[in-house]
């Protein structure tokens, strides 16, 4: 029987491509691909449109045969994948180097023990690095050894259709020696959502001519090379993708903070009356100010998007009438949410461009068309540092992502935090407004605005010790406020008196709360001065 004939309709339908019948496989067919110490990539991003059927064999078969440590891979994928793929791999030690971002418990603990050597990129560059060959200069092969990559359709010349994100696809695709193919039967196709470009090199990388988010520039699929297309696999297996981060009391007042000052943006003249295009990250902040910007009392009307991610309160942006386009390069709905978008794809489909992150993440677009970037930190300082990865300056959580893209070229940069954490013994234990962050992502030099549920500080135009003052008056929780106040005070003193008073700091004193906080469990317990 030929391999066309173990095709099922669902499956014919979608690849278009007749000579890639005689491809199709099954996933326990496939594994000779994957011997140990290969280099792998996978599409996906912000764990969906993230490949399922060869993932979960592979760990399958390292489970079965006891080879836990064993077998073990270089995995690089556009952003963070599946908790049923990527976590179970790190479970199974079956993840030597990982990059350029992640999310799960398992992979975080794997890197935080050493297990996973894992390197955190910007995800605007990790695409281009990886077409540089910087993650396989050491390799005699300087290409990786596959690429696993999942689609909802194929078209006629062989091109891939993706799902739900695009992600690093194309860039995984031009390094990979050979590629298998995912048709997810289960999802609809989602052709004619994307916009694609190819990676190019210098001397001959060519600008994006993108005016605005809704411009198209490239393809509605990712071209490949048939001839490295070894296999096409049927998937019939969903985006595991979980319900949104309530809304609670800090995210609302966060978010009420956050349109005052647009508001305020907007009475002086300084914005538009319909804002820039909007950056927003992931979380029940990011959801609770985009669905403020929604309220008829904001006034807010023809709002546009250029962001990584969309989540389920852009759903209700569009419903309201507000928002009127949205570009980003992954739409991680809730289970709830993707029903909500297939059932009325009529409506979505022509208000909304997926592209690749090169593109969806790229500095230069960032900032000639004034976007208005919102992330959240771990941490920020006095002086309006911020910490966006590292716990305690050590731990790693999930990785930079794409923040400082944005945060680095926006028009207005903005980070909201609630002002303090809990611990296991303190309501309070955590402040999130620091003396020093115990680990700098994005630097005073790239932010404006820092919010949290107790206000916000227009740092634009100030210098050091007036930010200082301002984000501890208007955004440190009452019950630090006065230790940080006394801190600075002492600091400023001590450092003028020594000529050296720019961006004063008590060295031995500056992380006094981070070890406050690991001996006692409250930074509540430190002593600054």
């Amino acid at each position: 029987m030929s391999r066309a004939a173990l095709a099922s309709s669902a499956l014919k339908a979608r690849v278009r491509r007749p000579s890639f019948w005689n491809k199709i496989h099954t996933a326990d067919e496939l594994l000779h691909h994957f011997p140990s110490g290969a280099y792998i990539g996978w599409s996906g991003f912000t764990g969906v449109g993230y490949p399922k059927i060869l993932p979960i064999a592979l760990a399958d078969y390292v489970e079965k045969n006891n080879l836990q440590g064993q077998q073990r891979y270089s995995l690089f994928v556009g952003a963070s994948s599946g908790a049923e793929t990527e976590n179970r791999w790190a479970q199974l030690d079956m993840i030597a180097r990982r990059a350029p971002h992640q999310v799960g418990k398992s992979i975080a603990k794997g890197i935080n023990e050493g297990r996973i050597m894992f390197f955190d990129k910007h995800l605007s560059m990790f695409p281009g690095d990886l077409l540089y060959g910087y993650y396989t200069k050491d390799r005699a092969n300087p290409r990786l050894d596959v690429a696993v990559v999942e689609a909802t359709a194929i078209t006629e010349e062989g091109g891939i259709v993706p799902g739900a994100s695009v992600g690093a696809s194309p860039e995984i695709i031009q390094m990979a020696e050979k590629i298998i193919i995912e048709v997810n039967t289960t999802t609809p196709s989602m052709e004619g959502l994307h916009d694609i470009v190819m990676g190019s090199l210098p001397p001959n990388r060519k600008p994006y001519l993108v005016m605005g988010p809704e411009d198209r520039i490239g393809t509605t699929y990712i071209p490949v090379d048939p001839d490295r297309v070894v296999a096409i696999v049927e998937s019939r297996l969903p985006d595991m993708t979980n319900d949104n981060a309530p809304e609670d009391a800090t995210s609302q007042a966060i978010a009420s903070h956050l349109i005052e000052f647009l508001k305020g943006e907007v009475d002086a003249k300084r914005l538009p009356s319909n804002l820039l295009p909007l950056q927003s990250g992931i979380g029940n902040i990011a959801n609770a100010v985009i669905g403020g910007l929604s309220k008829g009392n904001n006034n807010f009307h023809n709002l546009t998007v250029w962001t990584e991610v969309l989540q389920d309160s852009f759903l209700d942006l569009f419903d309201s009438g507000v928002l009127d386009f949205a570009t980003a390069t992954s739409i991680r709905f809730s289970p709830d949410g993707f029903k909500r978008f297939y059932r009325d794809w009529d409506h979505y489909y022509n208000k909304l461009l997926l592209r690749p992150q090169t593109v969806s993440n790229h500095p230069e677009i960032i900032r000639r068309l004034g976007v208005i970037g919102m992330n959240t930190p771990v941490e920020i300082d006095i002086y309006g540092h911020a910490n966006s990865t590292c716990v305690n300056g050590s731990r790693m959580l999930n990785g930079l992502g794409g923040s400082a893209d944005f945060l680095r070229s926006a028009k207005i940069s903005i980070m909201h935090t609630p002002s303090t954490r809990p611990t296991k013994t303190d309501p309070r234990g955590i402040s999130c407004v620091v003396p020093m962050v115990s680990h700098c992502d994005q630097t005073e030099h790239d932010l404006d605005l820092f919010v949290t549920e107790q206000g916000y500080a227009d740092v634009r135009g100030l210098a050091p010790r007036e930010r200082a003052r301002v984000i501890i008056e208007r955004c440190a929780h009452p019950e630090y406020k006065p230790m940080l106040l006394d801190y600075f005070n002492t600091a400023e003193q001590i450092c003028l008196r020594k000529g050296a008073g720019h961006e004063p700091h008590i060295l031995k004193n500056v992380f006094a709360m981070h070890n406050a906080l690991e001996e006692t469990g409250s930074m509540k317990n430190a002593n600054l001065v």
